[in-house]
């Protein structure tokens, strides 16, 4: 895939409304914003990129922070008119963080769905070490069951469907995986154990952990910084719910997108 080619961007929505920037998480793909684009925040625009390393999107290094905020940039360049609430997915969430950081005249607010950012270096690797040893599967079934067996399990059947439709590929070796980069992968597991960073005081926050993820991503200390940090512009909300926020409660979180707009 060419380095040089922008992100793969989906849009969704109205064209001509109030944008939001949507970020999936890692091993996600922006078409996974597709159904609240059609339903929930059908009159808002949504600005959904494949992640580098993800779905149609380049899969070349380097996979930093840096370069997925460069990225982004670019894509704000494009389809942006102006400042745009982000809604962000665990890894996406604190790609978030880095781009409110860089670009913050661009930010109206962030929507961090449990945020996976400064997590413990030993989870990180541990995860990224089965990310490499075990990087596709038998046949969709097995895929499949994975899923609903992991974080997916609260998931409705559409939405499962829909996703394996969309990213999961047939492999040169005659299993299936998922459509993107294994190294992109196991480098942004090293990118979320980094020292968590913050956004810039001042800006509308929400905050959303799930709290059937044990151990959590949101971990006590960043919770805490971020509460100390941005005082009344935060907004924490705790979900009944497993890590993927955005299919398990679309509606509270069209409501929270909401209040930013």
């Amino acid at each position: 895939m060419n380095a040089m080619r922008g992100l793969h961007t989906h849009l969704f929505g109205t064209p001509g409304g109030p944008e939001v920037l949507a970020l999936h998480g890692l091993t996600g793909h922006g078409r996974r914003w597709e159904s609240l684009g059609a339903d929930q925040l059908r009159d808002t625009r949504i600005v959904a990129p494949d992640l580098r390393g993800h779905g149609r999107s380049p899969w070349t290094p380097p996979w930093g922070f840096d370069t997925h905020v460069d990225d982004l940039v670019r894509v704000l360049d494009r389809h942006a008119t102006g400042p745009v609430v982000v809604v962000a997915h665990s890894f996406g969430g604190a790609v978030a963080v880095h781009l409110a950081r860089a670009v913050p005249e661009r930010i109206r607010g962030l929507v961090l769905l449990d945020p996976a950012i400064g997590l413990e270096p030993e989870l990180s690797g541990r995860i990224a070490g089965l990310v490499a040893q075990f990087p596709d599967y038998t046949d969709a079934a097995e895929a499949r069951s994975e899923k609903v067996h992991g974080s997916w399990g609260d998931v409705p059947t559409d939405a499962l469907d829909a996703d394996l439709a969309e990213h999961l590929i047939a492999l040169p070796n005659g299993r299936v995986g998922w459509r993107m980069s294994i190294p992109a992968v196991v480098a942004s597991w090293g990118e979320m154990a980094r020292g968590f960073v913050l956004p810039p005081r001042g800006l509308p926050t929400v905050l959303v952990q799930a709290q059937r993820v044990q151990p959590p991503y949101v971990t006590p200390a960043f919770r805490a910084a971020l509460t100390g940090h941005l005082g009344p512009d935060l907004t924490v909300v705790d979900l009944d719910c497993d890590h993927m926020v955005p299919h398990a409660a679309p509606d509270e979180v069209a409501a929270l997108v909401r209040k930013l707009l």
